[in-house]
């Protein structure tokens, strides 16, 4: 019988969630790199941190889907549930020590950079009355302990909040001991700060808490008090019904309450925690001892909080590069510009953030105010806080004009933000759709329509990236501007499909899903196998996020075997396993992690020579073919062809943010080993947007 290592690497396929594993050990490794400063290694850490909490929240999450209610499922890796939740376990284990024993070595460092974290008895006497007027004026006041014993229920503790869990010594009862539960104000800062000359100090309000205690249980002996904090099942879905489609946000308010409250699945805790305290969680809890994170001590419970220090006023942590215009939009004088007029011109291709998004977010605008356009269509998933898109919409609705929106207000962890802006749109005279039934809406579409004298003209937006002027300036995403007609009547029936009852023929320009994505990537990928076959010039190059969808993964493994050379550019989860003798020979993967999150979606059919590039919203996932509303879009324009192959070219030429998978699906970081360093977070704002230089693939 196989044991779980080698049944691990003698499966075909990578486990998703061990792939994401190693996902988020790159981004670790961004804390680690000589060459950034230290705001902004602990800004990785704190990335990590907030990833391990999504992906503990869904993906575990869904694991004990299965597990509590005794089903069982194989994974890639040929694991079945217990022995594969145990190894997924043990990895994020690991990685909790490898973020506490990073956050221990990075803390030295701090006073360097005029900052300290210090504990309430590392104060002198005048900080610590500034400490004691915090905890009296403000902290006091919010805490709420919550006892658990004989005629109190054991409260329902709150997910993804600082809870200390207080042991004291029982009064006049048959138990020695009894257990308090304080939780920690959500709204308040992590950190109380105090500015002492040059320096800022922070004080964890945990370590405040912790001093005045005795404050909150008044003539109690207190044996104990432990900082701990839970993370809860964040996994659910709407079940599609008749009564949910009439009350959806209702549906969708209720589901969301159940995220505070769910099965707990992780257990983090600083150091020294009471035993006797943390064997009644576990045994309240269902859980065991791979579900615990431990931080040691000098570390901290949640590094999200690093944030606040990351993003202080004090610490001019961050000089963003200046975005490029696009080739024909100018920087100077840009609230003049005529988007319609230099759209009717000529197509433009925006790659973010190294160019800006403000072309778009004009082309909104002035849609807006423009007396002669008639109707906006667009698709939301995610917003800026301050949206200047919910803003132009609502102008719009004032202004008299019709707009369509189609809100995916099931987008995970915005949700709330999403209702409360649908909401404001409808309110305004918008027509909102939340969602297609069980389908989650995640193309990025946007439609205008302008009445030209005597005829109408058609306006469209395509891309990989949200309509959210904040992440355009952290994520790398592609945009494509147009007026042309062909575009427009695909776009135009893609809408008429999502938003009404109507079966498409085939699109011109559009790849879309559930329907026909899958279906056609593969049938991309069996031309360039043909070819190869053929004795053509053949090759494939894929950059997106995610790849986990078996049969496109076979499909790319039968190209491999037919001699096609396949370059793929896979950010996080990939679940093919490249370079196996007789498999998949021919495959290469990397992974760019570095200063941008690597977002644009881009896919290259070398064609015999004749390229086919395809851009849009979709990852090759299972979810991304069946559960969403996806759309990719070819790109046919010469001239942004190439500018879309040239930003693959770049890709693959990188040698600093890039990490190749191995066979036995871990990563090694590339160096330029006595090259020019070439790092494509530098080196695509060094490129001139009028002159397009010709970069080739494959020859």
């Amino acid at each position: 019988m196989q044991n779980t290592k080698e049944l691990i690497s003698n499966s075909d396929l990578i486990s998703r969630d061990l792939s994401w594993l190693q996902f988020n050990r790159r981004v670790l490794d961004q804390a680690r790199k000589e060459k950034r400063n230290l705001f902004e290694k602990l800004k990785f850490l704190a990335i990590t941190s907030s990833n391990a909490d999504e992906f503990n929240m869904i993906r575990v999450g869904s694991l004990y889907n299965y597990l509590d209610y005794g089903n069982d499922r194989i994974d890639y890796s040929g694991l079945q549930s217990i022995p594969f939740k145990n190894e997924l376990l043990k990895g994020l284990k690991d990685f909790g020590k490898q973020q506490n024993q990073l956050f221990l070595d990075l803390r030295p460092s701090f006073e360097a950079h005029n900052f300290e974290i210090r504990d309430f008895d590392e104060l002198d006497e005048k900080q610590q009355k500034m400490a004691s007027k915090y905890f009296e004026k403000t902290i006091f006041p919010m805490l709420t302990p919550m006892v658990f014993d004989t005629y109190h229920t054991f409260p329902i503790l709150m997910n993804n909040i600082l809870i200390f869990g207080v042991v004291t010594k029982a009064l006049k009862s048959k138990e020695k001991k009894k257990m308090s539960f304080i939780q920690l104000p959500q709204n308040l800062p992590r950190f109380f700060e105090i500015k002492d000359k040059e320096k800022m100090i922070f004080i964890p309000i945990e370590k405040i808490v912790r001093e005045f205690l005795d404050r909150v249980f008044k003539n109690v002996e207190i044996i104990s008090s432990s900082l701990f904090r839970l993370t809860r099942n964040g996994d659910f879905t709407l079940e599609e019904s008749e009564d949910i489609e009439a009350n959806f946000l209702e549906e969708m308010k209720k589901k969301l309450r159940t995220r505070k409250t769910g099965r707990v699945v992780r257990l983090e805790v600083a150091e020294d925690a009471d035993t006797w305290l943390i064997k009644q969680l576990k045994k309240r809890y269902e859980i065991g001892g791979e579900n615990i994170i431990e931080s040691p001590k000098g570390s901290l419970v949640d590094f999200t909080c690093l944030w606040q220090i990351v993003n202080h006023e004090e610490f001019n942590s961050f000089k963003p590069l200046r975005p490029k215009p696009a080739p024909a939009v100018s920087m100077t004088d840009v609230e003049h510009q005529d988007m319609f007029k230099i759209l009717k011109q000529r197509d433009i291709l925006l790659h973010h953030p190294y160019n800006t998004i403000e072309p778009l977010l004009d082309l909104l605008d002035q849609a807006a105010d423009d007396p002669n356009v008639l109707s906006i269509k667009l698709t939301i998933y995610r917003l800026a806080k301050n949206s200047r898109v919910v803003e132009a919409l609502l102008n719009a609705a004032e202004n008299g004009k019709h707009v369509s929106v189609l809100f995916e207000v099931k987008a995970r962890f915005d949700e709330e933000n999403n209702m409360k802006q649908a909401q404001r749109l409808q309110k305004a005279g918008c027509h909102v759709i939340y969602g297609v039934g069980s389908l989650k809406t995640h193309t990025k579409l946007l439609l205008i329509v302008r009445k030209e004298k005597e005829k109408v003209s058609r306006f469209i937006h395509m891309g990989s990236g949200n309509y959210n002027e904040a992440t355009s300036k952290l994520y790398t995403d592609i945009s494509l501007l147009t007026s042309n007609e062909s575009y427009a009547n695909d776009v135009q029936e893609f809408f008429n499909v999502i938003t009404g009852h109507s079966i498409p023929d085939d699109y011109d320009n559009l790849i879309t899903a559930p329907i026909q994505m899958r279906r056609d990537l593969i049938g991309l990928i069996d031309q360039e196998r043909e070819n190869a076959l053929a004795g053509k010039s053949s090759g494939i190059v894929i950059k997106l996020n995610s790849l986990q969808d078996k049969d496109a993964i076979y499909a790319l493994y039968e190209a491999s075997k037919a001699g096609v050379p396949i370059k793929l550019i896979v950010r996080g989860i990939c679940s093919l396993r490249p370079g196996r003798k007789g498999l998949s020979e021919n495959i290469t993967v990397r992974s760019i992690v570095g200063e941008y999150l690597e977002h644009s979606r881009i896919f290259y059919f070398h064609n015999n020579g004749e390229p086919k590039v395809y851009c849009g919203s979709a990852d090759m996932m299972v979810r991304s073919f069946d559960r969403r509303l996806e759309s990719l879009f070819t790109i046919s324009d010469p001239l942004l062809k190439q500018q879309a192959i040239n930003i693959l070219a770049f890709n693959l030429k990188d040698n600093v943010n890039s990490y190749e998978m191995t066979e036995n699906g871990s990563y090694v970081h590339l160096e330029p080993n006595g090259n020019s360093a070439f790092d494509i977070h530098q080196e695509f704002y060094k490129v001139k947007g009028d002159s397009i230089m010709k970069a080739e693939i494959f020859k």
